[in-house]
């Protein structure tokens, strides 16, 4: 039986004494273990000898150590096996079914068969077992491959763009690894009431496409040919980006006839649009009209950006309820003073790696240290956590 490695502090934690078993790989299993232990929870991932696949994952430091890795696995443990032999399956399922009262949680994606719900469940009855799969008959998919068969790569982009355009966010990894913390939350809250363990599949596809159902996007595509391509266009509604004068591009968001009449007012075009929304029997408060006729807004707003400096931009919006942001590199994010200064965001001494900025979850709340805990060493809570299961 596995004893309480929590401290006082921890024991504050929403979910502390909760055990969970992650045998995962890139970005929706792990995310969703850590997410977990975020909030409390003892997360402890297990890899095969020597690694799995994301270990080596891009992005990586100058001297080649996953970044990737580093970032999703932060506050966990973590333990390596032998996957492949009895010896090391044996292993694992006595951590899963002598982890506590509070344990006998799974999260992966691998297909080991040993490793399936109904092969643990005889070890732990009351198992809880989270399967990520890719599509909803087996299939398999990745974040990717999904976005692909959804539309939103044919959608993306500038007006005119033949191909493809993939976004740089895995969104739909990101989202499945977060629908798989609640789905966890919501098993283990039904075994309290029932006693009863339960397995969970969450394929990656049907997130994306729920998701895609949720925002219209589906029922819109049954309704009509889809929506066009309209590059940095806001899609019924006005915002799109603009350049300054001193050659920054910032993305200017109305979404309220407040938010358009004070762009109106600060840039001056105030009269201008009007003129143009009464010749054209328009109604710029409206969000269907802004988006009408965006183009020509646009082209009388546009030269006011390239008048003023960045600078100058930043005083005239300021203070107004106008919505916008200069755009900016990862680097010039990591530069920022005020980036450190989010009590979500920490320097922190990373294993292998270094000193790195590292970010910590956005769920404030009392005993949850928003501030993040480095990731393991590949294996380094091996013989701990192993010898504490026999």
């Amino acid at each position: 039986m596995m004893v309480s490695m929590l401290s006082d502090a921890q024991d504050e934690a929403p979910l502390a004494g909760l055990r969970v078993i992650e045998v995962s790989s890139f970005v929706a299993a792990p995310l969703g273990g850590m997410t977990l232990a975020q909030l409390g929870a003892e997360v402890i991932r297990v890899d095969p000898l020597g690694g799995a696949p994301d270990t080596t994952r891009w992005p990586v430091s100058p001297d080649g150590k996953s970044l990737y890795w580093a970032g999703l696995n932060k506050g966990k443990r973590s333990v390596t096996a032998d996957l492949r032999s009895p010896e090391g399956q044996r292993a694992v399922t006595a951590l899963i079914a002598d982890s506590g009262p509070d344990g006998g949680i799974v999260l992966t994606n691998a297909g080991y068969p040993w490793l399936s719900y109904d092969a643990l469940k005889e070890a732990r009855p009351d198992l809880i077992h989270l399967h990520i799969t890719g599509g909803h008959d087996g299939s398999p998919a990745v974040d990717y491959t999904v976005n692909a068969a959804l539309g939103f790569p044919l959608t993306t982009g500038p007006e005119g763009t033949a191909g493809p355009v993939n976004h740089v966010l895995p969104a739909w990894d990101v989202a499945c690894g977060l629908y798989a913390a609640i789905g966890i939350l919501a098993a283990e809250r039904a075994r309290r009431r029932t006693g009863e363990g339960r397995s969970v599949r969450l394929p990656l596809a049907d997130v994306a496409l729920a998701v895609t159902g949720y925002l219209g996007f589906l029922a819109e595509g049954q309704l009509s040919a889809g929506r066009p391509r309209v590059g940095n266009h806001l899609y019924g509604g006005f915002a799109r980006d603009f350049t300054t004068g001193s050659g920054d591009s910032v993305m200017v968001v109305t979404l309220t006839p407040r938010h358009y009449a004070d762009l109106a007012r600060v840039t001056g075009r105030a009269d201008a649009l009007a003129a143009v929304e009464k010749a054209l029997g328009a109604d710029f408060s409206a969000d269907s009209d802004r988006y009408a006729h965006r183009e020509v807004i646009a082209a009388l707003i546009a030269p006011w950006f390239a008048e003023h400096t960045t600078a100058e931009v930043t005083e005239a919006l300021g203070g107004t309820s106008v919505l916008w942001e200069r755009y900016r590199t990862f680097a010039e994010l990591a530069a920022d003073p005020g980036t450190l200064a989010n009590p979500m965001v920490s320097l922190i001494d990373q294993p292998g790696i270094g000193a790195i900025l590292a970010t910590g979850t956005p769920l404030a709340q009392r005993g949850v240290d928003s501030a993040p805990r480095p990731a393991p060493v590949l294996g380094a809570d091996t013989a701990t956590v192993l010898g504490l299961a026999r």
